[in-house]
């Protein structure tokens, strides 16, 4: 039984989720996660299928607790715009908000931890953890967003790339609990089409870019989905950033 189907089948306790410690209950007290236990429920979304769709009401509220999804504006004339990606632990939807401002669509397949917005609603207003929890997911939002402004407006090709990889090597470390060291596996939860949709480039300079990190030694391609990276500093390096800083967890 795979993750997301444990999840999904045995509706696990909010205090057991696997991304309890990044979610928006991480400052609940156990009493508090009782409440919450009492209004969420799992829900599966199929790669490619729509949660939210940009200007509909949405009465549903949580957060993504596996897989990945996607961030667009479709514009007038049918053009379509990413703005950004949901990793595990991010929410999707807004308290005090009736409608979503964009498309929200499964890049892999996606479990969700939702709330009954109403609900969710009332039980932040006489819980601070769960208020402050949110201002804090809100202002790492904000420094999500200006990265992302950063990535494509900005950057080359290949420190796109290096950028969207150290992104995703920092988050996967951060929901395991372990320390961003050199020789760190992960998952890469996208294919090259929806990296290539994601940063503005064609599938072919996609593929080409990792091919070059491949042979210049920078990453390593353990399968089609599993990169390893021997030495962090030399990524970040390549993606335009230091150690320091400029890139959001």
């Amino acid at each position: 039984m795979n993750l997301a189907t444990k999840i999904v089948e045995t509706n696990i306790r909010c205090g057991e989720c696997p991304i309890r410690h990044r979610a928006v209950c991480a400052y609940c007290e156990a009493p508090d996660l009782v409440k919450l236990d009492a209004i969420k429920s799992y829900r599966t979304y199929k790669a490619g299928e729509t949660i939210t769709w940009a200007g509909e009401r949405n009465d549903m509220i949580g957060s993504v607790v596996s897989g990945v999804a996607s961030l667009s504006r479709t514009l007038p004339d049918g053009r379509r715009q990413m703005v950004g990606l949901l990793l595990p632990s991010d929410f999707v939807g807004r308290p005090g908000r009736d409608n979503s401002p964009y498309d929200v669509v499964a890049a892999h397949e996606v479990v969700m931890c939702q709330f009954r917005k109403k609900e969710f609603e009332n039980l932040v207003k006489s819980t601070p953890a769960l208020e402050h929890r949110l201002l804090d997911m809100t202002l790492d939002e904000l420094d999500s967003a200006r990265e992302w402004m950063l990535l494509l407006g900005r950057k080359t090709a290949r420190e796109k790339i290096a950028s969207l990889l150290a992104i995703i090597a920092r988050r996967n470390a951060v929901l395991e609990r372990k320390d961003v060291v050199d020789g760190l596996q992960f998952a890469v939860p996208l294919t090259r089409e929806a990296m290539a949709d994601y940063l503005g480039l064609t599938i072919e300079t996609v593929s080409r870019q990792i091919s070059a990190l491949k042979k210049e030694g920078i990453i390593d391609l353990i399968d089609s989905r599993h990169v390893r990276v021997p030495d962090f500093a030399i990524l970040l390096d390549e993606a335009g950033d230091d150690s320091d800083g400029g890139m959001p967890y």
